[in-house]
């Protein structure tokens, strides 16, 4: 978060460098579609869904109708709507599952939501999504400014970032990744993509006019006096263009965990 995310309302063709990517596909009703990429699962309403762990991977659930997300299950408030397209590019909308539960013989799922405070989640029906599985789980580690991304348990590769300064931290916790944006300037400030998390800045409400979203994202231009590996941002998490390629075509949902 330093320069405006320039936010272009369609999603470019991925490039062949496939990380974590889920396998789309029609499944039938009980049946499990499986490629290199991942698994989508259409339903299986009685099996458990386990929350993301750098072992297993990460749960995703796809909205596919418009969706009330409930403060817990089977209950009537409502703590946000869950559309079937994201706010910033349009695409389609994947949360990260945290668990899951049987109330009066219904399955629900809770999700990590994209929305203050940091950390919130809520309930929805599991008959509103299609679930899928990332087998990827990405690392943030805040006092070693490195990035650790894991794939089925193994640790795939890791690179240096620059973290957020100390009077505008990268916030702690377990987020996702949630929306995958190309800039219009690949040159620009903040590289080719964008890739927004679950998360906000604890420090800024508001950001040179967006909502103090953290996002991970390249870097060039003026970016590029910040080193790899130093504490310079606004909150974002800054990573070379190269490896936000890869990021971007990881499938949306993943977890992201950052810690000091």
């Amino acid at each position: 978060m330093r320069h405006r995310i320039a936010f272009a309302f369609a999603i470019a063709v991925l490039t062949p460098m496939l990380v974590c990517s889920e396998g789309e596909g029609g499944a039938e009703a009980g049946q499990i579609q499986t490629s290199t990429r991942g698994i989508e699962i259409s339903s299986l309403p009685s099996q458990r869904v386990p929350g993301p762990s750098q072992t297993d991977g990460t749960y995703t659930a796809r909205i596919v109708v418009a969706t009330a997300v409930r403060r817990r299950p089977g209950g009537s408030a409502v703590k946000w709507v869950a559309r079937t397209k994201t706010k910033w590019s349009g695409g389609g909308q994947k949360l990260m599952v945290l668990g899951s539960r049987q109330v009066g013989g219904e399955s629900w799922l809770k999700v990590r939501l994209p929305i203050r405070p940091n950390r919130s989640a809520g309930w929805l029906p599991r008959n509103r999504v299609v679930l899928g599985h990332s087998p990827c789980f990405i690392l943030i580690d805040l006092s070693q400014r490195r990035l650790r991304l894991y794939r089925a348990g193994r640790m795939a590769n890791t690179w240096r970032v620059v973290v957020g300064a100390p009077p505008t931290p990268t916030p702690r916790g377990l987020f996702a990744l949630y929306d995958r944006v190309p800039q219009a300037d690949p040159h620009g400030f903040i590289g080719p993509w964008a890739v927004p998390l679950t998360a906000h800045s604890r420090q800024l409400r508001s950001f040179d006019g967006g909502p103090g979203l953290v996002a991970l994202h390249g870097r060039d231009g003026a970016s590029l006096l910040d080193p790899l590996g130093t504490a310079a941002s606004h909150g974002c998490v800054r990573m070379s263009n190269g490896r936000i390629r890869a990021v971007a075509a990881t499938s949306m949902g993943t977890a992201v965990r950052i810690q000091r």
